[in-house]
């Protein structure tokens, strides 16, 4: 097992939580933000959507089932089982981490590949009160220290920076080539998972970067989507821009536009609207939402910490 190294989770009111590493040793900062669901971490970690952030997990036990090769490429050269090439939370906060594994799939240890890919993990953290804590007083920044550090990191909050020029792609790639339906992707931190489903739905899937002039090659598609992604979306103000551009078209030259999470913030931002950050965000495999319509209730995933203010909508 290795020797147990001390770690802690440090707070800026003072509040310290101590705990063992299990990752890497890096001391980091970063906004703490909790998510609930029994499962999917590995989905959790490489999604974009949490770049910058210190991620603690509710459910109590981690890492039971492993993770599977990072290396292994789906058909459409995507990394099976991750939502992106690497991971992308600057650090995982449990309570309980299982060094035994067993699952079919499973190729390494979660602690190995933390390491690998040079990211801290902290185990006997009481998630629980962090969690009490970040609901009643807000998301917040925290760091982690080891022992022995010779000096703590400062606090650095990741949405003073643009989180979304960080884990957007800097190429063109198509998904799906020769499909019926052509769809322009915009990626501002874009999950495989996304990709996967609209090239099964029948689309060819031009994913371009986040601040790609797309709205000059509407005409040769045949709808815009604005995929998920991290931080303020005030930032993406080359996006808004160009958005503004395909709100504004008329007759035959409009194109269906649907956005996930940031990019339904940064389709409303175009439109005129403004976003608030919320208290602590919704992260999560199993948040209940109704449809006001009909009275339905689902499910679903979700992972942000910014939303449109509705009264400011035009």
């Amino acid at each position: 097992m290795g020797e147990l190294v001390k770690a802690k989770l440090v707070l800026p009111d003072g509040s310290t939580f101590e705990g063992y590493s299990f990752g890497s040793r890096e001391p980091i900062s970063g906004e703490i933000v909790f998510s609930t669901g029994m499962v999917g971490y590995t989905e959790s970690l490489t999604d974009p959507s949490y770049r910058g952030q210190l991620l603690a997990l509710t459910y109590p036990m981690v890492g039971n089932y492993g993770v599977p090769d990072p290396n292994r490429l789906d058909e459409y050269g995507l990394k099976k089982g991750f939502e992106s090439s690497q991971i992308q939370a600057s650090a995982l906060i449990v309570q309980e981490y299982s060094r035994s594994y067993s699952h079919w799939d499973a190729h390494m240890s979660l602690g190995d590949w933390l390491k690998q890919e040079g990211i801290p993990g902290l185990t006997g953290i009481d998630t629980r009160m962090l969690t009490k804590k970040l609901r009643e007083e807000g998301s917040m920044l925290g760091r982690i220290e080891f022992e022995n550090d010779p000096a703590p990191q400062p606090y650095a909050d990741p949405n003073s920076r643009n989180l979304v020029a960080e884990v957007s792609t800097d190429k063109i790639t198509v998904f799906g080539e020769g499909n019926p339906v052509k769809v322009i992707a915009v990626d501002c931190g874009i999950k495989n998972n996304i990709v996967r489903m609209l090239v099964a739905k029948g689309a060819e899937v031009t994913v371009v970067p986040w601040n790609h002039k797309f709205s000059s090659m509407l005409a040769d598609y045949d709808g815009l989507f604005l995929s998920n992604g991290p931080g303020d979306p005030t930032r993406c103000t080359e996006t808004i821009a160009e958005l503004k551009k395909a709100i504004a078209l008329e007759g035959d030259d409009m194109r269906p536009i649907f956005g996930i999470c940031l990019g339904n913030q940064l389709l409303a931002l175009a439109a005129g609207a403004e976003s608030v950050k919320l208290p602590f965000g919704n992260r999560g495999q199993n948040q209940p939402v109704e449809n006001v319509l009909t009275g339905d209730c689902y499910i679903t995933p979700q992972n942000h910490g910014y939303a449109i203010d509705d009264a400011t909508l035009p």
